[in-house]
């Protein structure tokens, strides 16, 4: 898959970042957030509830401690504080942390000798996230503003990197595994969930813009990811899938993309999935 141009790339960011801005607004007025124009949600069709990506990610006790914006403004793929061995005293870097629910419970897990960073460019989510934390009480939490192809942190200091169903949307992935293993510690570990792509995907689908919002046109292939972290310096790569979706799930994706779903329904069907993603900073 071939990164977008410049200009492309910036047209992207800047729709995501509309689309996820009037998602925060929703999720702060008390409505389930999705991040897409008409029926299409961050990563699938609305309504959030329903969708094959985004539902049912977090148990109830995950979230029953957590504001109820925090919960509605998850527009992730998988749950990555679940699948990441978090250890007290660490400090994890969520790379668009959105409302700040895997923060929050990141915090939780490395205690009040660790600490956990959010970093997202958008400001409407950056005062969800930051009123979603002064509503839980939880000080070892810092949100800060700006983008996962350049981190603000300094070299080594970050013990995990987290991410939910973002890195997808970043025009420019290369640059988002290099500033991951920069700010890493030697030792540090990659622990995303992303949405990946098995096998070749029709053409028509990565020039879909919307697609993008939506999480799917710009998913890498598996075999793409793993060359990507491997480029970047990351060893120990490992990609399991956590969810694998059908032409049946994604045929909303299509429809309202302007696709037909009988034909690319079938190519496909079952390609694209959820999967937890795990690299390691090597020591030297």
């Amino acid at each position: 898959m071939n990164e977008p141009s410049d200009k492309q790339g910036e047209t992207i960011r800047e729709q995501v970042r509309e689309n996820y801005g009037k998602a925060a607004i929703r999720a702060a007025a008390g409505a389930t957030a999705s991040c897409g124009a008409g029926s299409i949600g961050c990563c699938g069709p609305a309504p959030a509830s329903n969708d094959p990506i985004t539902s049912n990610l977090y148990s109830h006790g995950e979230t029953t401690e957590l504001p109820v914006a925090a919960v509605a403004a998850s527009l992730g793929c998988g749950n990555p504080t679940a699948l990441a061995e978090l250890r007290a005293g660490e400090v994890v870097l969520d790379l668009g942390s959105g409302g700040g629910i895997d923060v929050l419970l990141s915090a939780r897990r490395v205690g009040p000798t660790g600490k956990a960073y959010g970093l997202d460019m958008t400001d409407e989510m950056l005062a969800l996230a930051r009123d979603n934390q002064a509503k839980a009480g939880v000080t070892n939490v810092e949100f800060l503003k700006g983008e996962i192809e350049r981190i603000p942190l300094p070299d080594n200091t970050v013990d995990v990197i987290i991410s939910n169903c973002v890195i997808n949307l970043s025009a420019d992935k290369d640059r988002v595994m290099a500033e991951a293993f920069r700010v890493l510690r030697p030792g540090g570990r990659f622990a995303v969930s992303d949405v990946v792509v098995r096998g070749a995907v029709p053409e028509q689908i990565r020039r879909s813009v919307e697609m993008w919002i939506g999480c799917i046109a710009g998913a890498l292939e598996e075999t793409e990811y793993r060359s990507k972290l491997a480029q970047a310096g990351f060893a120990e790569i490992e990609i399991e899938p956590t969810r694998i979706y059908t032409a049946a799930q994604a045929s909303g994706y299509l429809t309202s993309a302007g696709l037909d779903a009988a034909t690319v329904g079938p190519i496909i069907d079952q390609k694209f999935m959820s999967a937890f993603v795990r690299a390691r900073k090597p020591t030297r």
